[in-house]
């Protein structure tokens, strides 16, 4: 019996759990909030669907009732708060560092071998504190930006080569932001031919450009933040441990050498299987991708240190 658990019922938690469910990823979801009632109800709402989609998965939702998650073999984080007007990126990482720390506390309490998936932003220094505190091997903690940026890339990838998206091979590595996240146009493909080959490279730089900001360009048209795709990307990291399908699949891990960085939580290409992260994937950047990717690291190395100077690590 498989058992996913999914913290923060907000619309990218309650995505990720209904894209578990009706894939039938686990055996059973359960779907943990703060908020009196909100997964229990959103709980309720999709088990109405089974009927209707022909799913088999159970479903439960509790109000911070963390019994309710014991024995869970992969947990999703999804809790913390947006950023207010008026506050600062200090002030939100502090506020979103304690949320995050509690609830990895509470959650290894009932599933001390549980594989956790982080999504709480900003998602690199929330990978790198929850590892950091919680004292877990660095095959057990994966943040899962960089699934959800490539996907975003081979979106656009698809709307300039008019293609099928599912034909097409793309990848984004680096820091999970809109700085510093950098699509690798090199590596990716479409049916075997190279776009570089395809596209013109003012539209490649577009393309590189609208995957960059594909996370702003949903919020203004929004007016909050994507649901569906992040929900989705993090189902699609928690198919491949419980399933141990071992895709490869960008993902913010620890480094210790690998690309040249030690110390760090951020995207690399990844072996994702039954052990969470089975092998780091060495793709051998030439010199200009690697300048960039030390440029990520770089700036993820920054937000990292807001952590330690509010004493939060």
């Amino acid at each position: 019996m498989s058992k996913v658990t999914v913290v923060g019922a907000g619309n990218v938690g309650a995505t990720c759990a209904n894209v578990l469910a009706f894939n039938e990823v686990a055996d059973e979801v359960v779907m943990l909030d703060v908020k009196e009632g909100v997964s229990e109800g959103k709980a309720l709402d999709m088990i109405q669907t089974a009927t209707l989609l022909g799913f088999d998965s159970k479903i439960v939702g509790c109000t911070n009732d963390y019994a309710q998650t014991s024995n869970s073999d992969v947990v999703v984080i999804t809790s913390g708060i947006p950023r207010k007007p008026g506050m600062t990126r200090e002030e939100l990482i502090g506020v979103n560092a304690g949320i995050v720390k509690s609830v990895a506390e509470n959650i290894l309490k009932f599933s001390p071998n549980a594989i956790l998936v982080i999504v709480s932003n900003p998602m690199d220094p929330m990978t790198y504190l929850t590892l950091k505190t919680t004292g877990l091997a660095k095959n057990k903690v994966i943040g899962m930006g960089g699934a959800l940026d490539s996907s975003r890339f081979k979106c656009y990838l698809s709307k300039a080569l008019n293609a099928n998206p599912n034909e097409i091979e793309g990848m984004v590595i680096g820091g999970h932001g809109d700085t510093t996240m950098i699509p690798l146009t090199r590596f990716a493909n479409y049916k075997g031919r190279s776009v570089s080959d395809l596209l013109s490279d003012e539209t490649l730089a577009k393309v590189v450009s609208d995957t960059m900001v594909g996370g702003a360009t949903l919020t203004g048209l929004l007016g909050t933040s994507a649901w569906y795709a992040p929900g989705a990307a993090a189902a699609y990291l928690v198919e491949s441990i419980i399933h141990d399908q071992k895709k490869i699949i960008s993902c913010c891990v620890y480094l210790e050498g690998e690309y040249g960085q030690n110390d760090i939580c951020i995207g690399v290409p990844t072996l994702i299987g039954k052990n969470g992260v089975e092998e780091i994937i060495d793709y051998k950047l030439n010199d200009n991708e690697k300048a960039l990717f030390e440029k990520s690291a770089t700036a993820v190395r920054a937000t990292n240190n807001i952590l330690k100077e509010i004493n939060v690590l």
